[in-house]
This record gives structure tokens, C-alpha cells and sequence, in this order.
């Protein structure tokens, strides 16, 4: 079965980290472009993070650089976010997209990504 796994959100005070991780099964990560969405109560979801093939490239939004990292561990099929120095406004349910690499550069529109997890919480205590 072809499914991404999203684990490691949780509740946090500002100011901690976390590490969340997107397993993939049934399926390789290779040449793959990878996302990180997250959607907060009464908001629109919106793109956090992503990598194109061969870890070319990285976007991260503004409010998050320089605070997340996203990478992808091929040999154990699993990518991560590392989020530190959390802020409440970083509260909600973060999600793993994928779609097949598509040269070196990732998206950070959801409609060009073809495979969800089903979210992670991540709760952030003010």
C-alpha cells in the first residue's frame, strides 16, 4: 500500500523543538519532491517547507527560516522537519506531500503534490 505516515507532533512550549517524520511504504522517496503543509483551525492550509530531487533545493516561508529544516533520509525512506525555537502561531496539523521529482525545484502549491499523509498535531503552549 502506497501511504505516507506523519509522526512526532505533540504538545511543546515556546521555545522548544521538535522533529517530525513522514515515513513513506510502498513506495521509494528517490527523485521525489517532498513538502511540509500545515493547516490551523479556521485557516487555509499553507506550504512551510519543501526539497526538490537530489536535495537540490530547499524553500522554507518566511516565518519559518532560519527556525525549520526539512530533509530526507533515502535510506531509511523517511523525511523530517526539525522545527526549533517554536512559537504558538506554529500550532496546527502538519502534513507530508509528495509528488515525482520534477527537475531539480519543489513546489510549494498544493495542487502539484499527489500523495498526502494524514497530519501530525503539533500544539505549541504559549
Amino acid at each position: 500500500q502506497v501511504q505516507l505516515a506523519e509522526s512526532g507532533g505533540e504538545l511543546v512550549q515556546a521555545g522548544g523543538s521538535l522533529r517530525l517524520s513522514c515515513a513513506a511504504s510502498g513506495f521509494n522517496l528517490d527523485a521525489a519532491k517532498i513538502a511540509w503543509f500545515r493547516q490551523a483551525p479556521g485557516k487555509e492550509r499553507e506550504a512551510v517547507s519543501c526539497t526538490g530531487g537530489n536535495d537540490y533545493y530547499t524553500w522554507y516561508r518566511d516565518s519559518v527560516r532560519g527556525r525549520f529544516t526539512i530533509s530526507v533520509d533515502k535510506a531509511r525512506n523517511t523525511a523530517f522537519l526539525q522545527m526549533n525555537s517554536l512559537k504558538f502561531e506554529d500550532t496546527a496539523v502538519y502534513l507530508c506531500a509528495w509528488a515525482p521529482a520534477d527537475g531539480l525545484f519543489c513546489s510549494y502549491d498544493s495542487q502539484d503534490y499527489d500523495l498526502w499523509g494524514q497530519g501530525t498535531q503539533v500544539t505549541v503552549s504559549s
